[in-house]
């Protein structure tokens, strides 16, 4: 990490970033000390970087008052010099945290997942999959990088970006480098691709899950084609991709992957590589049989969905082509458990069935209730759940259309709605709910409480979407603290037993 800042300017030059900058001999000798593009995070010998749609010319003026040796960016700021100005700020980050960082995941053995549904899951799956290896093997516990959390042997917290940003995930890298660490698990969202958060990174094994519509909106994806376009480019960048046979555009997927890497598929199909048949559900868990090249067994998932075992099969594939042993694979799924995603909880005299989802898109939200409709015949569904604000604007049409198929109530309530009036994307996602009754409750909480609290519909799955185990809510620029949806469902269905006792 004891690079100069005169050579970080001539990678950038190297690069064609055309770097224009008039620095002192003695700025361009100091050491970087530090890389951020937060300026709440900047210390003295910080090298700052000026990116964003919502960067304010304030950040990097307070990133000089704390102490930043100089800011690289794509326009001037009046006041705020030294100043490095690039033609392309993004790929100058990129290559200031290779430097910073001494290229930290070359030092792993990284496995990388996109899919639109499913990341999360598949990724707890994997990571639970090596740390059965890793303790088998006295080594230290993965590292991984996802929605549910972040751990690189030095840092572990609750996340809120899917894939953070170049410099974050090369720290995390390199912390894990340094941990002793051998192998990373890294969910890779389309815009990581896009916006270039993991370039420079080569995956050992990467993984294609599943392609749908979403996150389409001015701020993301023009159309699903720069969406699509942007997933496959896990072939670029991987050594090997496993691949789900039962993937929409698959031949697409498989045309586009042949030749730049190694292809595995899984799925239902006698003739894929991973290949899974006999899925049956006995005793609270799904069985179902699975033969790989090296081996031919029966597996058990305790993790409710039948939509999981697609999300397993994926984790077994890239243990396959990472060599991880048959028995630590079947152990450890057969344990695993990833938080907030289809968490299920019953009431005591079983009329209440809750389910807590990360579930947040059309796919996500097709799968899990068919699934529940299968799961728990006779039950009546209510669902609760909201759109983001600023984002994938095309949910508020295709998450009620979807749920409205299946539900027999629908309860609208905020979820994370940033810089977005919550009223305007409840009713938007209200005008289009047209065959389901429906009511737009603003507090989430009460919400899950008046889905499960509610007697009038008698037997019922309440699915409570798009939060899982998350602990805060996304309001304007800040995440604010917020119960989990886990936490509401363990107090309402608690209020509601209380009250099936006090009424004999």
């Amino acid at each position: 990490m004891n690079h100069a800042l005169s050579e970080y300017v001539d990678l950038l030059r190297e690069n064609g970033l055309d770097p224009v900058c008039e620095l002192s001999a003695e700025i361009l000798s100091t050491e970087v000390k530090n890389l951020t593009f937060d300026s709440r995070e900047v210390t003295p010998q910080t090298l700052f970087i000026c990116k964003g749609a919502n960067f304010l010319p304030k950040y990097a003026i307070q990133a000089l008052g704390s102490g930043a040796v100089a800011l690289i960016g794509e326009k001037r700021i009046e006041g705020a010099e030294p100043f490095i100005l690039v033609n392309n700020v993004r790929h100058a980050m990129v290559l200031a945290a290779q430097m910073f960082f001494e290229n930290a995941p070359a030092e792993l053995t990284i496995a990388g997942i996109t899919g639109t549904k499913g990341k999360s899951t598949t990724a707890h799956f994997l990571n639970s999959i090596l740390n059965r290896w890793m303790e088998e093997t006295s080594r230290p516990e993965s590292a991984i990088i996802s929605t549910i959390l972040t751990y690189d042997g030095k840092e572990r917290f609750e996340s809120h970006l899917t894939t953070p940003e170049p410099i974050d995930v090369y720290r995390h890298c390199r912390n894990a480098a340094d941990s002793g660490i051998s192998h990373m698990v890294l969910e890779v969202s389309s815009q990581a691709f896009k916006y270039e958060r993991v370039e420079g990174i080569r995956f050992k094994v990467g993984c294609f899950l599943n392609i749908g519509i979403d996150h389409i909106s001015p701020v993301e994806h023009s159309d699903f084609e720069d969406y699509f376009s942007s997933k496959l480019k896990m072939f670029d960048v991987s050594d090997c991709v496993c691949v789900n046979s039962e993937s929409d555009h698959f031949d697409r997927i498989i045309e586009y992957g042949t030749g730049k890497s190694r292809i595995v598929t899984f799925g239902p199909r006698p003739q894929d590589d991973i290949y899974c048949s006999d899925i049956r559900k006995e005793n609270g868990h799904t069985l179902f049989h699975v033969r790989t090249p090296e081996y031919e067994t029966d597996f058990s998932l305790s993790m409710p969905g039948i939509f999981n075992v697609s999300n397993a099969l994926a984790a077994i594939a890239m243990s396959y082509v990472l060599g991880v042993p048959e028995r630590c694979v079947v152990s450890a799924l057969a344990v695993s458990h990833a938080p907030g995603r289809n968490e299920v909880f019953s009431s005591r005299d079983g009329d209440v069935i809750g389910i807590v989802n990360y579930a947040h898109n059309q796919l996500s939200y097709e799968a899990t209730f068919r699934s529940a409709k299968i799961e728990y015949p006779g039950k009546k569904i209510v669902a609760v759940f909201g759109a983001a604000g600023g984002r994938a604007e095309m949910r508020r049409h295709d998450l009620p259309v979807t749920a409205e198929k299946y539900c027999d109530l629908i309860l609208v309530t905020e979820d994370d709605p940033g810089n977005e009036p919550l009223q305007k994307i409840s009713s938007e996602i209200a005008a289009n709910i047209t065959k389901c009754p429906y009511e737009i409750i603003d507090d989430r909480g009460e919400a899950i409480g008046r889905a499960i609290l509610d007697r009038t519909l008698g037997p019922k799955v309440v699915i409570a979407m798009g939060k899982g185990d998350s602990s805060y809510m996304a309001r304007g620029f800040d995440f604010v603290d917020y119960p989990s949806d886990l936490e509401f469902m363990q107090k309402y269905l608690k209020e509601y037993d209380e009250g099936v006792s006090l009424n004999g």
